[in-house]
């Protein structure tokens, strides 16, 4: 047993965006996020995702796109609003968008076994960024889910957003939230339902 591995698991939080600060991960350490995310489940080895770094004067640019969109959806704005859309990107250092890649394949492998094995590579990202010791977060958020606010993070029009890991460094205590009980979630084969 690794028990330090098993510590790490058992410990992980995710830190508050709006706290996190320069530095972000260099080059090498993005490169060992990714070879990390990847090593997941992948049933028919088709890697059905990609990852799209959001970082420097993108993520502020990002944010200007985001409130504009905002405000053609929704009609005029609170300044407070367009400010938080604007920084929604920039607050991290670094932000790693997972997005799902539907890819043909010969077995006909179900879209959701592909999309799952996406949210594996997002978890792995999580861990590897986290193990190399920066604050993390994963979120998604309204433009996920709307062709126009996809269309601005670079995703293609068959693409999905698994999720949005923000990358930084976080100096202080995360909070403990409350955790499932675990007692609840396990049961033992009873058989066929309705049976």
């Amino acid at each position: 047993m690794n028990a330090a591995v098993i510590d790490f698991l058992s410990s992980r939080k995710s830190a508050p965006i709006d706290l996190m600060t320069e530095p972000g991960p260099s080059d090498a350490e993005i490169e060992t996020m990714i070879r990390i995310a990847s090593r997941v489940p992948d049933h028919g080895r088709l890697a059905p995702w990609r990852f799209i770094l959001y970082r420097g004067q993108a993520r502020h640019e990002i944010g200007e796109m985001l409130a504009a969109l905002a405000a053609k959806l929704e009609g005029p704005l609170p300044e407070a609003r367009l400010a938080k859309e604007r920084t929604r990107f920039s607050r991290a250092p670094l932000v790693i968008g997972v997005v799902s890649v539907a890819r043909d394949d010969a077995k006909n492998i179900p879209q959701w076994e592909k999309f799952l094995s996406g949210g594996a590579a997002a978890m792995n990202l999580l861990l590897a960024a986290n193990a190399l010791g920066y604050g993390v977060n994963w979120i998604t958020n309204w433009y996920s889910d709307i062709p126009e606010g996809r269309a601005i993070l670079g995703l293609a029009p068959e693409e999905r957003v698994i999720g949005f890991v923000h990358i930084g460094t976080f100096r202080g205590d995360i909070p403990e939230r409350p955790r499932p009980d675990i007692a609840g979630l396990i049961s033992d084969y009873a058989g066929p339902v309705g049976e």
